[in-house]
């Protein structure tokens, strides 16, 4: 049902996020040039790695950590880099890695291949056989504020909580949370 569900909601907002995606696109390639996609590698389903798309908002030569960990993130920000994260646009092509079935529109946000004690936290309560999503509880709980534990924690309640009406509280909760630009540290 959740599977049915996230294709259906990515397809009937198409006619939305299609002409966004070609915006963003047009704007990251004429500021910042090729590149546009950045292949960030990500722990999914069952702690595979996969390789999650997102627009480029970083420099080419930034180091690949999560950004809280770099000394001086705004020094690495390209043109539009700041507003692109903020409204969470630079997110858009993961609608594909949905289509695609390597994520879902709500679950627990993909870790870096780098982020061991998250990955080890994580796969200790089981929340490593969820889907990871687009968004989710700890998202609209904290964002970028939360530590690894209390992400945790948050993921851990998703996994108890799980159902479709849970799902469009978080996605209605994102909106609202993307809307105000709450919790986006860089």
């Amino acid at each position: 049902m959740k599977r049915f569900f996230d294709i259906l909601l990515v397809m009937s907002f198409a006619p939305v996020w299609l002409p966004l995606y070609g915006l963003v696109f047009f704007v990251v390639l004429i500021s910042s040039g090729f590149p546009v996609i950045y292949w960030s590698k990500r722990i999914g389903r069952g702690g595979v790695i996969f390789l999650m798309p997102k627009f480029r908002t970083m420099k080419l030569d930034t180091p690949t950590v999560a950004t809280d960990l770099l000394i001086n993130p705004q020094q690495y920000l390209i043109p539009w880099g700041r507003f692109l994260r903020k409204t969470s646009l630079d997110e858009l092509p993961q609608l594909i890695s949905v289509l695609r079935g390597q994520m879902s529109i709500v679950g627990p946000r993909p870790a870096l291949f780098n982020q061991e004690q998250l990955i080890r936290q994580r796969a200790l309560v089981g929340i490593d056989m969820l889907r990871p999503g687009l968004t989710g509880w700890a998202q609209v709980n904290g964002r970028d504020d939360l530590s690894d534990q209390e992400k945790v924690s948050y993921d851990q309640q998703y996994l108890q909580r799980q159902s479709l009406l849970f799902d469009i509280k978080i996605i209605g909760l994102t909106v609202l949370k993307v809307i105000k630009s709450d919790g986006v540290a860089h």
